[in-house]
């Protein structure tokens, strides 16, 4: 198993399972209220969803589908950075969001670099 194909599975499960979570844990829930958007819990958690079926399935079929999800998915998680910096939080509360951006911007660059 490469490298590339292992972190677009690690990515894919990821965020199918963060984005399930949206729907139903009440921890996801209480995070999202912390953040200051709960009104946009449902739309955060079907784009993990949809950005993570697209990955996986891209990477299995369609090339362009799975790079324009690993881009989403990597936008989404920089600005999730992004949140986690304004409410300021710690360093090791930030660090997933920043690693998962980066581990996606990896699978898309990647993947335009074998086309």
């Amino acid at each position: 198993m490469t490298l590339l194909t292992f972190l677009v599975i690690f990515s894919t499960l990821s965020f199918l399972f963060f984005g399930f979570s949206c729907f139903f844990t009440a921890e996801m829930r209480t995070e999202f209220i912390r953040y200051g958007l709960s009104d946009h819990l449902n739309l955060i958690g079907a784009l993990q969803i949809i950005g993570a079926i697209g990955l996986g399935l891209g990477y299995l079929f369609l090339p362009y589908l799975s790079i324009a999800a690993a881009v989403g998915l990597s936008i989404l998680m920089l600005l999730g950075f992004g949140v986690r910096l304004r409410i300021r939080d710690s360093f090791i509360q930030s660090a997933p969001s920043i690693i998962y951006s980066v581990i996606n911007a990896y699978i898309a660059i990647a993947l335009i670099l074998s086309l």
